[in-house]
């Protein structure tokens, strides 16, 4: 949408014109937007991409392949212009009023975002509820005339090696409890996965320490192995590019791995995972998912998610590995193509949990992902 009524907002000799792009969300919101950005990035040679984002992931900028800087938001919150009145600015965190009013404010040249009642824009395209996170802003920002490829997620490679390359990383946190896969089930599978011969490591933010302290203790996993808490942005980059496997809840991390190529296996529970994670085509992504849906915001575990079991989650392992590992490829730690057989006889003894019942199966090998954002906001 055109905005006029204002001087001329040409940079300054000398400086190039400013695409601000808004995403001030999340890890995996991020990474579910690289598509959109990139075809900004070929579509606009001559200006300054910036990606107002909270400052953590700021350390993932050099591996977009789309950002020239990051400016800190924490945020929907009010925006000081970074530098000259931006040229162009682009919505890419959800279907407004409150994100076009952030970006309205800095009064750009042209405002691209989804159509908004408040904001009326003849060449605005609608929001759509039921709609791939991915698919979503590649189709908002290919309505402006910037063609975007909705496979184009693969980050570039980390600046630095991983402390523990090779390793089965397991992820139990989420933001939220009904996106939480019980602690005594990762438990259980740390056991057989470390029983087949892989180094299993934990990861998570500094709130999940005692839940990981919790599972390595179960498992046995040496402490040097539980990263939670130690590990920034970039190094946990590292971490998942070089890893086996992922193992982890509906969460960010997630789309760490589908970025860097990493197999994964991803629990999933009130959210579809038709809704958020990797393109169709990728079947070293494993997403399992009952098929139920609920709130993803809820304080318990989703009932779905505990329809998932070991005996599932393992059987995700050994199709990641193997899709991974190709006719003749090398998935496993001795050369094998990962864990053989099920699970076993004693998964119910190993996790340790009454909740373990029935047999959800592998319910879909389908994309993974994260929330709508701003959504109703």
């Amino acid at each position: 949408m055109a905005v006029t009524g204002h001087r001329d907002c040409a940079p300054a000799r000398g400086r190039r014109p400013i695409a601000l792009v808004l995403r001030a969300l999340g890890l995996g919101d991020l990474l579910t937007g690289v598509p959109a950005m990139r075809a900004l990035r070929r579509g606009l040679p001559g200006h300054e991409i910036v990606l107002a984002a909270p400052a953590p992931l700021g350390a993932l900028v050099p591996l977009l392949g789309a950002v020239d800087r990051l400016y800190p938001l924490p945020g929907l919150e009010p925006l000081r212009p970074p530098g000259p009145r931006p040229d162009i600015a682009v919505d890419l965190h959800g279907c407004g009023p409150r994100s076009h009013e952030v970006l309205w404010r800095l009064r750009p040249r042209r405002l691209l975002a989804f159509a908004h009642p408040a904001y009326p824009d003849a060449g605005a395209p609608p929001w759509r509820q039921e709609e791939h996170e991915v698919d979503r802003w590649c189709r908002l920002v290919t309505a402006y005339g910037f063609a975007a490829d909705s496979g184009d997620l693969d980050l570039l490679p980390p600046r630095r090696p991983s402390p523990v390359p090779g390793a089965v990383v397991l992820h139990p946190g989420a933001k939220h409890g009904a996106r939480r896969w019980p602690p005594a089930r990762f438990a259980a599978v740390a056991i057989l996965l470390r029983t087949e011969g892989y180094r299993v490591v934990i990861t998570g933010n500094r709130d999940e320490t005692d839940l990981a302290n919790s599972i390595a203790l179960a498992a046995d996993i040496p402490a040097c192995d539980v990263l939670a808490a130690r590990t920034d942005l970039a190094e946990l980059a590292a971490v998942v590019a070089e890893a086996r496997l992922l193992v982890s809840n509906d969460t960010g991390i997630a789309h760490l791995a589908t970025a860097c190529g990493t197999p994964s296996v991803v629990i999933f529970g009130p959210v579809p995972p038709s809704l958020w994670g990797p393109p169709p085509g990728r079947p070293r992504h494993v997403a399992l998912w009952a098929g139920h849906r609920g709130s993803p915001f809820g304080t318990e575990p989703d009932p779905g998610l505990l329809e998932i079991t070991v005996q599932d989650v393992m059987a995700g392992t050994r199709a990641a590995l193997a899709a991974a590992a190709g006719p003749a490829g090398d998935a496993g730690p001795a050369g094998d193509a990962g864990p053989a057989g099920g699970a076993g006889p004693g998964d119910a003894e190993l996790a340790g949990d009454a909740g373990l019942t029935g047999d959800a199966g592998m319910r879909a090998a389908l994309p993974v992902g994260s929330t709508a954002g701003e959504g109703a906001a």
